[in-house]
């Protein structure tokens, strides 16, 4: 795939279906060290599990009342992992369990008896995506076998504010390696440390990336929330094939020094729950002005230290709320059924629907997104290894290519670097083809994308279906292409997107997209809670071997 127009083919099949442009052995004692391959997966039965299905306010009022304690709640999800994660269906998604949770649990309950809660998070089990840097016995290596090993010199940022919040830091979540920017035939949910991640809906589907074991391990009830990132797609792909909720907010929200980066004018960390509500409680957990990272200092006086106070059930009434068609529908007749359904369904709830309200310059700019990638790419992940890594024996991209040639046994069993060795030939940020291509960027996904569309409407906000049903994993081939995945405009345009279960096809989970403006979270979760109150679609997982082939068409579970 040498020519432009294969590798950009590939490289957006990636932001499709499986989502992508978003750690040797494992440290936690209790977790045992996983293959790389995908074994024949077999039926499982999960057995009963109390906290299924819990909820943040729920494991409060549990708390608060003494039926649970958080070294109780880190106990029972440990022993979850134990049993789906390494054993049964052996889902992948945990790439290492925290050593020390259960001592911060202990440390928490006790604070909590002398002072009470520090707020809703107190206590709470958190699952961390592994390309976010832990200062803890825990490792930080975008799944990769490069940075085994190697301590970042301080926590990022979001968990400098998951530690303060009194958030439990349960593990360290698998994930497509380096978010899925290495190779042009990669399989989401792979890692050289973790192997392959699957769909707890079905076991031989993708969990979609590169927040693949985030997306994975919520669904499953592993954790009560996970921590994701994005670039373009790996929050809200996993989130939609997972059944979950995810967002992926404005650019800057959420600080992202301390993650290791893909590209620094899309990259966000952002919150992966089962409901709208925790989602949210997370969210305003991990806003806050960070002085090392440029973007979070533009959120001054824009973010939010809660976001719970918008839920409200009748939070659709009057909003208008624009159907974008062009290259977001037609793809999947299953998928557009439950899209019609939900229009229904959002317009019993009093939304004003401008059906269609397409986005003119969609699709224009995704080869001058790849170039971006590419060039920030080399220059953030140098930077990354130069301050968070200093100990590592790769300092540089180059060096990293080198690695993985060496350790190709490893690293490279079904796909290559392609992605890598591209980014490493290209030039500084002050070439004048990464400005014009990050100018083109702006002008088309902002300026005439969704600005344009939501002012000529006056919309409050834009849907549409997050994706397709999961595809098949495929470790020959890689990630095939699907179509339709509405990710890109709010990615490229730096601009929020939620997404939240919409129902299912053959089994298979498919959300339900809203994308507005910059700093619009609120607007965007009050309307996200306001559809899954009336819809309630999620459905947990059954870790089916396959999808339910059965029968007819295959739609449902949605509004």
């Amino acid at each position: 795939m040498s020519d432009w127009t294969m590798d950009r083919r590939a490289f957006l099949e990636h932001v499709t279906v499986s989502g992508s442009v978003a750690a040797a052995a494992a440290v936690g004692p209790t977790l045992p060290a996983l293959a790389r391959g995908v074994s024949r997966p077999t039926a499982q039965v999960a057995a009963p599990f109390e906290l299924e299905e819990a909820t943040i306010a729920g494991l409060q009022a549990g708390l608060e009342s003494g039926k649970y304690t958080a070294r109780s709640l880190v106990t029972a999800y440990l022993q979850r992992i134990e049993e789906l994660d390494r054993k049964g269906p052996a889902l992948r998604a945990v790439l290492e369990a925290n050593p020390d949770a259960l001592a911060q649990a202990t440390a928490l309950d006790a604070e909590r008896k002398a002072k009470g809660a520090r707020g809703p998070l107190h206590g709470i089990p958190v699952l961390v995506k592994d390309n976010v840097a832990t200062r803890d016995r825990m490792q930080s290596t975008a799944g990769s076998l490069a940075l085994a090993g190697v301590a970042p010199p301080r926590d990022a940022f979001l968990v400098e504010r998951l530690r303060a919040a009194g958030a439990v830091l349960l593990g360290k979540a698998n994930l497509s390696e380096w978010a899925n920017f290495r190779s042009t035939h990669s399989s989401s949910g792979w890692s050289g440390r973790g192997g392959q991640c699957r769909n707890p809906y079905a076991l031989d589907r993708t969990p979609s990336g590169s927040s693949s074991g985030s997306g994975v391990a919520v669904a499953a009830n592993l954790c009560a929330v996970a921590i994701g990132t994005e670039t373009d797609g790996s929050i809200v792909s996993p989130s939609t094939c997972c059944g979950i909720v995810g967002i992926k907010p404005t650019l800057g929200l959420v600080s992202r020094s301390g993650v290791i980066p893909i590209a620094h004018s899309q990259d966000t960390a952002g919150p992966m729950a089962r409901t709208v509500a925790d989602a949210a409680t997370l969210l305003g957990a991990l806003t806050g002005v960070d002085p090392r990272d440029e973007a979070a200092a533009a959120s001054a006086g824009r973010s939010r230290t809660e976001y719970t106070s918008v839920l409200d059930p009748a939070g659709l009434k009057g909003a208008r709320l624009g159907v974008c068609r062009s290259r977001f529908m037609g793809y999947s007749l299953a998928t557009d059924a439950l899209m019609e359904s939900a229009i229904d369904a959002l317009k019993r709830v009093g939304a004003v629907i401008v059906d269609p309200a397409d986005i003119a310059t969609a699709g224009q700019f995704d080869e001058s997104e790849y170039a971006v990638l590419l060039y920030e790419f080399k220059a953030d992940l140098n930077k990354y290894l130069g301050e968070w890594a200093p100990a590592a024996g790769a300092k540089t991209l180059a060096d990293l290519i080198a690695f993985n040639e060496r350790a190709k046994d490893k690293e490279m069993p079904y796909f290559g670097q392609e992605i890598f060795i591209q980014a490493q030939a290209k030039g500084p940020l002050t070439d004048q083809d990464y400005l014009r291509a990050l100018d083109k960027n702006h002008l088309l996904a902002r300026t005439q994308g969704i600005d344009t569309v939501m002012a000529e409407h006056q919309l409050d906000a834009l849907i549409a279906p997050t994706g397709g049903p999961a595809s098949l994993i495929d470790l020959v081939n890689g990630d095939p292409g699907g179509g339709g995945s509405f990710s890109s405009p709010a990615a490229v345009a730096g601009y929020p997107h939620v997404t939240v279960p919409m129902g299912q096809v053959r089994g298979l989970p498919v959300g339900l997209s809203f994308v507005g403006r910059p700093w619009t979270e609120a607007v965007l979760i009050k309307l996200a809670f306001a559809y899954e109150q009336a819809t309630k679609a999620r459905r947990p997982p059954r870790f089916a071997p396959s999808a339910d082939l059965s029968g007819g068409g295959g739609g449902g579970g949605g509004a």
